[in-house]
Formats: structure tokens, C-alpha cells, sequence
């Protein structure tokens, strides 16, 4: 049985389109294959990825909330009513069967959806690529119909076309007319006596299909690419399907994103915290140039305005966020011992006590940029 939603994102109904969001993002991380290895990791992010596939999309959410993982196509109490054995041909007796489609009417083809892994600095700075996708197209030869070339589709005479038949019944409610598909061409409308040698009859093939991307800058985890009208082709002339594309991002092993911002981490020198300099730091645009200043704390954030993901929507870009780290060298000569011994003379101060915590200042400051 699904669970629901909304407990699977850790979050109320009431949450907006961003809070759904924030969640998505924190438990894909924490359940990624490639970052958690364990046994029912890869069941976890695919559960949340389905939650979250519905919640962000507006229609979606709205069919959820009303009918749950009931399918609202289907009749009462979640059994379709057409199979029930009459119910759905009573239901037709009163309402005169509009329900039933034509079908031979033109029909759209199925969208389709393909995942795709791509590297984190593609995601930032976007990337032009071709995918090969499995997809149903016409048949060639028979060009949709089915039926062998020189031959032609004849009309079911069962039915005459309509795809359904009548069945009359007498019931102590009287005679009743009851209309189902028709056994004959199965609710096609039409036979076909010769089958195509392509596509045996089915008026379709399936083919490998090569598809140019253009994925934008800035993308994150989870995006979907929209590529109109390369989903299944469409039935009797209607038109074809879209190609859903989802975009996995691939964790990289340096920096961090969130939102439009990155954060890394840098290690210096006890040396260089104590009389400051100048070190180059890694970004996703190349090494860059940073001011350590003198007396510089371990856990200190530093800016890079400019240096993060560009904004998906809108000019500009996020910045990137530096927390450098003093090392505490572990092999020193005497000579360096005794220069240490002989700074702490001359200081004469007892360091501070620094407050511990079972959370780390990184976290903190994450949530803090996220609001929270």
C-alpha cells in the first residue's frame, strides 16, 4: 500500500510550492544511490521522486488531494465500472452511452518519460547533447492502417464502425438495451483480413529515435525538460505525445549546492590564520584569488560574490561560500616547538572555551540562507 505523499516529503498539506520543493531536495540527497549505499536507498528515492513529481505539479496536487491514489477515472469505490458485469451498461441505459468514445476519432500518443544522470557542472553551466530514446512511431509500409500494402482496412461488420455492439437483456426491470465492445475487432471499428508484414498488423514499429537537447544553465536535481511532440505517435491522425526528460544531478565530491548558492570547504595553515595571506580557491570557473585576513578563525565563511549557479529565470548568478578550516600541524621540530612555546609566553592570554554542539556551524548557516 502507498503511502501517502505528504508523509513522504515530511511535509502538511498546506505546504506551498517552495516548502515542497526544500523537502524534495534534502531527502534526494540523503537517499541517492550514488551517495547511500544502502539496501533500500534506491526504493526510498524513488518513492520521494513519485512524491514529488505529483506535489509540485499544480493540477497534480489539486487530483491528489481530492481523490488520494484513487484513480478518478475509475468508477466507484476504485473498480471500474465498465467490467462490472452490466453496471456500466446500466449506467449507459440512463445516460445513453455518451461515455463511449468514437473509435476511430483522432487520438494524441502517450507522452513519454526518460531519466538522464548528468554532472554537476553541467547542471551549472548547461550542456547540448543527444539522447536515444525507444519510442512507437507509424508504420512505414502501411502507414498506420495495418493492413498490407494493396489491401484494404474494411469496416467491422459486427458493429459497423462504432466499436460496440448491443446485447438485449430481459430483466425483471424490463428489456434493456446493453452496449459493450464489440468482440469482433475488439473496439477498433474495423478488420483487417491481410496484415502488414512491417508492423503484423499493429500499424505501428518501434524505433530508436536520436534527440537533440538543449539543458539550461542552472538546472537542478529533479528538473524536466519538456521536448514537444517526441512522445508516441498519435492514433488516427492525432497528434503525437511530448518527451518528458528528468534530470538527475550527480552529487561532486568538492562542492555543494543549494539553491543557487555553493558552499565548500578549504583547509590553510595555522600560520596562514595567524598572519593572514593569500590563497587560491577552486570554483567551478577556475581557481581564484582569496584575502585571508590576519586572525582568521577556523569556521570563517567567505564570499565569492558571482561564483555560483546562474539563475535558471532572470540575469545573474548565485555566489559561492567559503569555510576555511585551520589545520593544526602534527609534527613539529624542536626548534618550531620552541618558537610555539615562546609565542604562548609572550601572549600571556588564555584561549577562550568555544562552545561545542552535537550540530555543526555548517548546517546552521545553510539553513539560515534558507530562511529557516
Amino acid at each position: 500500500m502507498k503511502r501517502d505523499y505528504y508523509e513522504v516529503l515530511g511535509v502538511g498539506q498546506d505546504a506551498n510550492t517552495e516548502d515542497i520543493k526544500k523537502a524534495y531536495r534534502k531527502l534526494a540527497r540523503q537517499y541517492h544511490p550514488d551517495v547511500n549505499k544502502e539496501p533500500d536507498a534506491a526504493e526510498k528515492f524513488k518513492e520521494v521522486k513519485e512524491a514529488y513529481d505529483v506535489l509540485s505539479d499544480p493540477q497534480k496536487k489539486a487530483q491528489y488531494d481530492r481523490y488520494g491514489h484513487q484513480d478518478p477515472n475509475q468508477g466507484f469505490g476504485g473498480f471500474d465500472a465498465s467490467g462490472m458485469g452490466g453496471f456500466g451498461d446500466i449506467f449507459d441505459m440512463f445516460f445513453g452511452g455518451g461515455r463511449r468514445s468514437n473509435p476511430n476519432a483522432p487520438r494524441k500518443g502517450a507522452d513519454l518519460q526518460y531519466s538522464m544522470r548528468i554532472e554537476f557542472t553541467d547542471a551549472v553551466f548547461g550542456k547540448e547533447t543527444d539522447i536515444e530514446i525507444p519510442k512507437e512511431v507509424e508504420c512505414g509500409t502501411c502507414h498506420g492502417s495495418g493492413a498490407k500494402p494493396g489491401t484494404k482496412v474494411e469496416t467491422c461488420r459486427t458493429c459497423g464502425g462504432s466499436g460496440q455492439e448491443e446485447v438485449v437483456a430481459n430483466t425483471p426491470f424490463g428489456r434493456i438495451v446493453n452496449r459493450r465492445v464489440c468482440h469482433t475487432c475488439g473496439g477498433k471499428g474495423k478488420m483487417v483480413k491481410e496484415k502488414c508484414p512491417e508492423c503484423r498488423g499493429h500499424g505501428r514499429v518501434k524505433v530508436r529515435r536520436k534527440i537533440h537537447l538543449n539543458i539550461p544553465a542552472g538546472v537542478d536535481d529533479g528538473a524536466q525538460l519538456r521536448v514537444s511532440g517526441e512522445g508516441e505517435s498519435g492514433v488516427n491522425g492525432g497528434p503525437p505525445g511530448d518527451l518528458y526528460v528528468v534530470l538527475h544531478v550527480k552529487p561532486h565530491e568538492f562542492f555543494e549546492r543549494e539553491g543557487n548558492d555553493i558552499y565548500c570547504q578549504v583547509p590553510i595553515h595555522f600560520a596562514q590564520a595567524v598572519l593572514g595571506d593569500e590563497i587560491e580557491v577552486p570554483t567551478v570557473d577556475g581557481r581564484v584569488k582569496l584575502k585571508i585576513p590576519a586572525g582568521t578563525q577556523t569556521e570563517t565563511y567567505f564570499r565569492l560574490r558571482g561564483k555560483g549557479v546562474p539563475f535558471l529565470r532572470g540575469n545573474g548568478r548565485g555566489d559561492q561560500h567559503v569555510r576555511v578550516r585551520v589545520i593544526t600541524p602534527k609534527k613539529l621540530t624542536e626548534r618550531q616547538k620552541e618558537l610555539l612555546r615562546e609565542f604562548a609566553g609572550m601572549d600571556g592570554e588564555t584561549p577562550q572555551e568555544v562552545p561545542t554542539s552535537d550540530e555543526g556551524f555548517f548546517d546552521k548557516m545553510k539553513r539560515a540562507f534558507r530562511g529557516e
